[in-house]
């Protein structure tokens, strides 16, 4: 998808680039798959339980079909779709029942193309299949860790799975980290790479587009008082004082490892940005 450059009206302009929305054919939302979305600042019960956020522009939350369970159901695709609360676009799909449901468009993904689910449907673009039956070297996305559970792996824009082999009733997946992980061959993925793939070159080239999108100011530590956070205090400029940087509740913040779901590393077979398990 291209990405347009501003004309430099405005030193917040000059730098600033954003998207051209070429793909997007259809600009008001499907009202019957909309939530309202309660904002919360990141507090929970009060209390700022994730810190820098808050304001931001009005959304609606959008109801994304990750299961894909419409099994044999063929569908078409009438548009592709904006979404604020994710990087991807989203596909309308209008299944021959009568249903509507939204699906994260794929790369490539064109209005009325024809998308279906199930264990027996053909390999391509947008169609759902169990990955005991997917070729090997297939790029996949949303991809399920548990079959039934919905897709979790391979959702933001541009992000590509590839399918590497089969054993023993396990698929070997190389994530877009680098990461090879096993899941089960009965878990569900859809062909193909998510769309919008130039997300990331968008440069916002002024601080008001970060607050539009619910982000506030961050603050460094090195700039509190020793009250508020470890790197606070001292005369003038003062270094953090301590053998590495820490988080404000006294965690490392450097190369300390925070994965706490240990049942599930029997199924990593090697780690993202190194060899070892």
């Amino acid at each position: 998808m291209p990405i347009r450059n501003f004309r430099p009206t405005s030193p917040g302009r000059r730098n600033a680039s954003g998207f051209t929305f070429e793909e997007v054919t259809k600009k008001k939302p499907e009202k019957r798959l909309l939530v309202p979305k309660k904002r919360n600042s990141g507090r929970s019960k009060g209390r700022i339980s994730v810190r820098r956020r808050g304001g931001g522009h009005k959304r609606h939350i959008r109801i994304v079909d990750f299961k894909r369970d419409k099994v044999g159901v063929p569908g078409r695709v009438a548009a592709i779709e904006y979404d604020p609360n994710r990087s991807a676009r989203l596909a309308l799909i209008f299944y021959a029942d009568g249903d509507k449901r939204y699906i994260l468009a794929p790369d490539g993904l064109e209005v009325d193309a024809s998308v279906i689910a199930g264990p027996d449907v053909p390999v391509a673009l947008g169609n759902t299949l169990p990955l005991s039956i997917i070729p090997t070297g297939t790029p996949v996305h949303n991809v399920e860790l548990q079959p039934g559970r919905g897709g979790q792996l391979g959702r933001s824009a541009g992000s590509t799975i590839r399918l590497m082999a089969r054993d023993q009733g396990y698929a070997l997946l190389r994530m877009p980290s680098g990461e090879m992980r096993q899941v089960s061959e009965a878990c569900v993925a859809t062909v193909g790479a998510v769309g919008n793939a130039e997300h990331g070159q968008i440069k916002l080239g002024k601080a008001g587009r970060n607050r539009h999108r619910g982000r506030r100011p961050k603050v460094r530590g090195s700039a509190m008082n020793p009250v508020d956070h470890p790197h606070g205090g001292g005369e003038g400029k003062a270094p953090v004082g301590m053998p590495g940087p820490k988080t404000p509740w006294g965690k490392p913040a450097l190369g300390f490892r925070t994965r706490r779901n240990k049942s599930t590393d029997k199924y990593i077979v090697r780690r993202r940005g190194s060899g070892r398990r």
